[in-house]
């Protein structure tokens, strides 16, 4: 996918007028780009729309205008967006209970790479996680995480084929994988591979 160019986004002014309907738009489209992956875990797949979402977003709350500042805000999360052979996600580990997440983040260090994407009967595709800087530490694991899912061409294909997909994760502490992806999901993570 191609990146986002500063051209392409909305002046403070004019997203302040159409924030709402834009929101509306991208929280429909954010529906079906999310699988949950046991009670705790939950990847949202990223595209073009999303992280132009968050870009504008942090615009607004930065009350950002300077071109320099833009491009800053470009730079971080041009990254996000897929490349037609992979998948990028924001892998979450969400506890609503502040002493339980603590104690999960304690127990789960590593669990960003052991994350993954099957296609059929192939091998999984295990994730490649914060690229952009390390996010774990030898004690505990962040609750966000950001992942990137390498395809081969085979792979692809036979998602585009029709190949059920499946996501999961194979950590000690947690251990747990969805069932095939339903359509809704399935066609919007495929339509990334084309």
């Amino acid at each position: 996918m191609q990146k986002i160019e500063r051209e392409e986004l909305m002046l403070l002014e004019a997203y302040h007028q159409q924030r709402a309907d834009f929101q509306r738009r991208v929280m429909a489209h954010k529906a079906n780009r999310q699988v949950a992956i046991g009670p705790n875990a939950t990847l949202y797949f990223e595209d073009r729309l999303t992280v132009q979402y968050q870009i504008q977003e942090m615009l607004r709350v930065e009350r950002i205008f300077e071109a320099e500042a833009i491009q800053e805000e470009l730079d971080a999360y041009n990254p996000l967006i897929p490349e037609h052979n992979n998948w990028k996600a924001t892998f979450m580990i969400e506890y609503e209970d502040a002493d339980e997440r603590q104690g999960a983040l304690a127990r789960l260090v590593g669990i960003e790479d052991r994350v993954w994407v099957q296609v059929g009967e192939m091998d999984q595709v295990w994730s490649i996680a914060d690229e952009d800087l390390e996010r774990s530490r030898e004690a505990k694991t962040s609750a966000v995480h950001f992942l990137r899912f390498q395809f081969g061409d085979d792979m692809v294909a036979a998602a585009i084929a029709g190949g059920a997909i499946a996501i999961g994760i194979d950590h000690p502490e947690y251990r747990y994988q969805t069932r095939p992806l339903k359509e809704p999901v399935r066609d919007a993570l495929v339509a990334d591979l084309g």
